[in-house]
């Protein structure tokens, strides 16, 4: 159910930059390309998420039989995923418009074995409140975005953070052992402080999208553009010690999730690519 892609200039890249993770295959999965981009993987890598450009509807994707399964249908669904640490249910949000043209938001969670559906929080504009039930919900601390700023969400509690002052916070993440957070300052790169906000060190600018890979190590994307159009892009690694390594040459990728060995991202027609490494 996979098609596999050789690129020679990768080994080459690996032998010529510092190896931060071993790179075992890239290949492109079967499903179908278009309007499509990944939403996440499971923690066990058994399976994906797959959602819409615009984040409309939520399907799974089985990496080991190839099968698929839409779980949702709803508008935003694909917009900030999460799988149990179980694999055994998915949150997700639900756009809901509302008296007076009012967007807001409902929060759902999926047992993907009885495809029982269970409202965790209905329609609210609160993202702090959305956040609050999902950190509940996984049991771990958690980090959002609120008005552009860092907000750490641990035991119910919410408090801000903002590790690198007044400034535009994105894609922010609490690392698998619970004790860093990930994020990304708009206009100046990727960053890594613990969870008080402190010992903060700078990870590197073209690290978009960051996301964790290990405790150690975080992927994220190095994307360019000619100020229109994304022209290229490509995954990279780093390590918290400063070693990069590019993993993908000759595709573009973007937008990755990582897990148990597995790396998966999309490319710019809508195809999704798996990377497996050791």
């Amino acid at each position: 159910m996979k098609k596999s892609i050789l690129f020679i200039g990768l080994v080459m890249s690996m032998m010529a930059s510092a190896q931060v993770l071993k790179v075992q295959s890239v290949q492109q999965l079967s499903v179908p390309t278009g309007d499509v981009r990944v939403a996440g993987i499971s923690p066990d890598g058994s399976f994906i998420l797959l959602t819409s450009g615009t984040n409309k509807g939520l399907t799974k994707y089985d990496l080991i039989s190839g099968s698929q399964e839409v779980l949702s249908t709803a508008n935003g669904a694909g917009y900030n995923a999460s799988i149990a640490s179980d694999g055994q249910s998915v949150v997700y949000r639900e756009k809901v418009v509302a008296q007076g043209n009012q967007l807001n938001n409902k929060l759902v969670r999926l047992n993907l074995q009885t495809r029982q559906e269970n409202v965790l929080v209905d329609q609210t504009r609160s993202l702090g409140r959305i956040a609050m039930a999902n950190q509940l919900e996984v049991g771990r601390p958690s980090v959002s975005i609120e008005d552009r700023q860092l907000v750490l969400t641990i035991g119910g509690t919410s408090r801000v953070l903002n590790p690198c002052g007044d400034a535009s916070y994105l894609w922010p993440s609490v690392s698998p052992d619970g004790q860093k957070i990930l994020f990304y300052v708009g206009g100046r790169g990727a960053y890594v402080c613990d969870m008080n906000g402190r010992n903060v060190k700078f990870l590197g600018r073209d690290l978009r999208a960051p996301k964790w890979y290990n405790n150690s190590v975080v992927i994220g994307m190095n994307d360019q553009d000619n100020g229109e159009v994304v022209t290229s892009s490509e995954i990279v690694a780093v390590s918290l010690r400063g070693k990069k390594q590019v993993l993908t040459n000759g595709i573009n990728a973007m937008y990755p999730y990582a897990c148990n060995g597995k790396i998966v991202c999309s490319g710019f027609n809508g195809e999704t690519y798996l990377i497996t490494v050791e």
